[in-house]
């Protein structure tokens, strides 16, 4: 834990001297790898039990993301890395699993940059993380993180547009601080998250960003306390993106049965509060909602045949 507070000041510190939007910008090659290694069980079990995954003999969906946090962090405020992490928002996620995962099994992560894109509200990385056991790819996963920066390109209407609204920030989930934003990519197909049939009610307490992050790692500021929340713009603390995804996947039936996920963070969940799951009939399309139907976060999933 100790090491990724300090990768997140190392952030902080780097990030002035970066400038987003260069166009001589290119991706570090380098790769990070964690050795093969069993999975804690103890860790493990309080992160099932904080997402609400039931005891299945296998590692949750999400867990691997979990994992090699500290290593994509670590990459990602890097000298080489052309991003300042200070303002980069994770808003989306695409989880493959090729297999089940036992928590025994020697797993080993790596994770690399893939890909720089130009987005209409500046540059997207996307970010790649992939889990071998015994060198078989066992789970594979591609998360989108956005830089905020001036670009030519054109601006959307900011009334669809969930980027172009500050209240509509999806930094559910990011290594540092908050910019708004969303991923440039098509919305899931299937039923409007606004008209998805209500599945569950749960209510989160204030404290949720603490427990999640002292499970996790992930202690940003803008997770733990409303204090250290406003300076980054948030009048609360704000749940982690990846508890709401975590949280949202616990409920799928037959996860073994799963061949992908997709994962859209369209807006943050202040704590404390009370928020609505809700899914269609088969689980394939799923959403978070707030208070007035505002969506916080859209998924789908693909089954095998």
């Amino acid at each position: 834990m100790a090491s990724l507070s300090a990768s997140l000041l190392r952030g902080a510190l780097s990030s002035p001297l970066k400038r987003a939007g260069r166009p001589d910008a290119a991706l570090p090659p380098d790769r990070r790898t964690r050795p093969a290694a069993p999975v804690a069980p103890g860790p493990l079990a309080a992160y099932a039990g904080i997402c609400g995954f039931p005891e299945t003999g296998t590692l949750p969906l999400t867990y691997p993301h979990v994992l090699a946090f500290p290593d994509t962090l670590r990459l990602m405020t890097g000298r080489a890395f052309p991003l300042p992490v200070l303002g980069l928002v994770h808003t989306w996620i695409e989880i493959t699993p090729h297999r089940p995962v036992r928590p025994e099994e020697p797993l080993e992560l790596t994770v690399y940059a893939e890909k720089l894109s130009p987005h209409r509200r500046g540059s997207e990385v996307t970010m790649a993380t992939e889990a071998r056991v015994a060198g078989e790819l066992v789970w594979a996963s591609r998360s989108g993180y956005l830089s905020r920066h001036a670009t030519s390109r054109p601006v959307t209407d900011p009334v669809t547009d969930p980027a172009a609204d500050p209240a509509a920030d999806p930094a559910a989930d990011r290594p540092a601080g908050p910019s708004p934003a969303a991923a440039e990519r098509p919305a899931p197909a299937g039923p409007a998250p606004e008209e998805l049939p209500a599945r569950a009610e749960w209510t989160l307490p204030g404290d949720l960003g603490r427990r999640y992050g002292a499970v996790s790692g992930d202690r940003n500021p803008i997770h733990l306390h409303p204090l250290t929340a406003k300076p980054f713009g948030f009048p609360r603390a704000i749940a982690h993106g990846m508890w709401t995804a975590a949280r949202c996947l616990a409920e799928a039936a037959d996860p073994v049965g799963i061949r992908t996920v997709r994962v859209e963070f369209r807006a943050p969940v202040l704590l404390p509060a009370a928020v609505t799951y809700a899914a269609d009939a088969s689980g394939r399309a799923f959403a978070l909602r707030g208070p007035g139907g505002r969506v916080h976060l859209v998924g789908s999933v693909a089954r095998k045949a």
